[in-house]
């Protein structure tokens, strides 16, 4: 088992990385939706950009997210010695 700030350390991290997820999320849910008039004046492949958003990019976003967390996640877990045993 780690020590004390080795643990500490860890979860500082792991807030930090639950943030930045976080906003980009809230970013991508709520500002883009807010924004959604006026990103309809930019036009992508000839849909207009609040439209890709809610359709596709949105969902690109939020995939990328999960893959993110997990991919950083698992290189925090190693870094801190804390990562789960690979079961045979």
């Amino acid at each position: 088992m780690a020590d004390k700030k080795t643990l500490e350390a860890y979860w500082n991290e792991n807030k930090k990385l639950t943030a930045f997820t976080m906003i980009i999320w809230f970013v991508v849910t709520y500002v883009a939706a807010f924004f959604a008039k006026d990103l309809n004046n930019i036009v992508i492949f000839g849909f207009p950009f609040g439209y890709y958003m809610a359709a596709q990019g949105s969902l690109i976003v939020f995939v990328w997210l999960i893959f993110n967390y997990a991919f950083k996640m698992n290189k925090l877990d190693r870094k801190y010695g804390v990562q789960e045993e690979e079961e045979e």
